[in-house]
């Protein structure tokens, strides 16, 4: 019997910090008294979650105190979401699903931006919110597929800045030929022009692709465009004359 109660409490300890609390603890912020009354009246009845209060404000000591898992943030109140960053700087540990959320890209990147784990929409039920307090104690996003588009989209856009903004860069010749490349000529052309071999260049447009992380030179020219720097930060092309790719080498005129 003893051995059965054992593993009933392992079992219990195992479940809780791997799944998070069975009754976590809620806190509501809102600047609308309705809303903070109303939510706390209707998520009372729900066994499955625990509210711990409310307020308008954010008192950060008395939240703190309170120990919440989750905090409720009313986000069509502009202060609410702002005070997010404050929140998680107090309390690192707790996590907030934001509520009354428009699926507009705008509110759903600031939502992102401060560090909101959960969206219930404008439309949404007591059960929406219920099921994402237990996602959030999960560690699981839960929101909608045109959110998760929204957010996978601009991630996608900050990892293709990355790659050319803070990647590896190219070297002057790399840019050198990444111009001629933008003028439309073939590696051919190029080599004629730098008086380097056909291979060379053929070497050159394939780290370049490397570093951009793209398949075509086309898309290449198209990067370099979106992120180009100033006109004066690419090499000067004087009288078909250029330098060499290594100091001491003249250039390579061979076939």
């Amino acid at each position: 019997m003893e051995t059965e109660i054992e593993n009933n409490l392992i079992s219990s300890v195992i479940n809780r910090s791997l799944l998070g609390p069975t009754q976590p603890r809620v806190f509501i912020l809102s600047n609308i008294r309705l809303v903070r009354e109303g939510l706390t009246l209707v998520l009372s009845h729900q066994s499955s979650i625990e509210v711990v209060g409310s307020s308008d404000v954010t008192i950060l000591d008395e939240i703190a105190d309170l120990c919440p898992d989750v905090l409720l943030l009313d986000v069509s109140c502009p202060a609410i979401l702002e005070s997010s960053i404050l929140i998680r700087r107090a309390m690192p540990d707790v996590k907030i699903v934001a509520l009354g959320v428009a699926e507009v890209e705008q509110v759903v990147m600031a939502c992102a931006k401060a560090g909101i784990c959960g969206f219930v929409y404008s439309q949404g039920s007591v059960n929406d919110v219920v099921t994402a307090v237990h996602s959030a104690v999960r560690g699981e996003l839960l929101c909608s597929p045109r959110t998760a588009g929204m957010l996978l989209n601009r991630i996608n856009g900050l990892d293709g800045e990355a790659d050319y903004v803070s990647g590896e860069a190219l070297t002057p010749r790399e840019q050198e030929i990444m111009s001629f490349v933008n003028e439309g000529l073939s590696n051919k052309q190029i080599a004629i022009r730098l008086g380097i071999r056909d291979t060379t260049v053929k070497n050159h447009v394939h780290s370049i692709l490397g570093k951009l992380r793209v398949r075509r030179r086309g898309e290449a020219a198209a990067r370099l465009r979106q992120h180009r720097p100033r006109a004066d930060a690419y090499p000067a092309r004087q009288s078909g004359q250029c330098q060499p790719d290594r100091p001491g080498i003249g250039p390579d005129r061979s076939a």
